[in-house]
């Protein structure tokens, strides 16, 4: 899987038209491609024509008509050409080469896998259920075992899985919620198992699956412009608390000012006159 991301976002900025050409970017047949036509160059030359005769060579037994395939390469956002794209092709060669060993390596493991799970007595039991395939029959029995008295109840296997809710409780308050401190390899199984199970039964297709209804539009949210008072909160709040309106001391105005500082410097001037009443004959 990292190795895949690492060869798409390689893609994206050299070459895009192969990301999203076919199902996978990892399967056998978009492997084959970007080995072929590695560059936008090389893959200017297809037309739906020559590409139909390629992919019969190469045996694709995909149902997609190829003016389908080429109709998605030539909307891709186009790549690098000339010496910048050619400068790119060995490590897409190198991402190619990497790629394709893991696939051939996890098909491998896929056939041990199935050979050592058909020899196991419980088989049938995890084969039986529905969607569960060869890898995930498999994991649920590595995980789950074949002792039976581990699991006496339903509840013990949903436990151990974690899918049982947590319960706090301290007098009378109590809190439930999801339990993270569990085995987190029996849980992955599980909810894997149970996350495509679903698809098996009509009832839970039918209520799981997203339903196409028109969703109403939000209305986009209005910024608060901040509080407003008007002279009915004002009058308002003088109700209720028996407030009495409160009128400010007006600034003195500038003529006031001067008259008050020239009549103090004339009576101190008259108090320190040698003619005035306090001096002496």
């Amino acid at each position: 899987m990292a190795v895949a991301n690492q060869l798409r976002e390689h893609l994206k900025g050299v070459f895009p038209g192969p990301i999203g050409l076919f199902e996978d970017l990892d399967s056998p047949i978009s492997l084959k491609f970007v080995t072929r036509f590695d560059c936008q160059d090389r893959a200017d030359w297809l037309t739906p024509t020559r590409l139909g005769n390629w992919l019969k060579s190469v045996g694709y037994t995909g149902r997609t008509d190829p003016a389908v395939l080429h109709a998605r390469l030539t909307a891709a956002p186009r790549g690098a050409t000339g010496t910048a794209g050619s400068g790119y092709t060995p490590i897409t060669h190198a991402l190619l080469a990497l790629l394709t060993t893991l696939v051939h390596q996890i098909k491998i493991l896929d056939k041990q896998i199935a050979h050592q799970l058909a020899e196991h007595a419980d088989a049938h039991i995890f084969t039986s259920l529905p969607r569960s395939g060869t890898v995930r029959a498999a994991k649920l029995l590595a995980e789950i075992g074949d002792c039976r008295a581990r699991f006496p109840t339903p509840e013990a296997l949903i436990s151990l899985a974690g899918m049982a809710p947590s319960t706090r409780q301290s007098g009378k308050t109590r809190i439930v919620g999801f339990r993270w401190s569990c085995d987190k390899n029996p849980r992955d199984a599980v909810t894997d198992f149970a996350n495509d199970s679903r698809h098996a039964n009509p009832r839970g297709r039918r209520h799981l699956q997203p339903r196409d209804r028109p969703q109403k539009e939000t209305p986009p949210r209005r910024t608060h412009p901040g509080p407003r008072l008007a002279l009915r909160h004002l009058a308002l709040l003088a109700k209720q608390h028996r407030l009495r309106p409160h009128n400010p001391p007006s600034p003195p105005s500038p003529t006031t000012t001067t008259r008050g500082l020239t009549q103090g410097n004339s009576e101190a001037d008259t108090a320190n006159s040698p003619t005035s009443g306090n001096s002496c004959d």
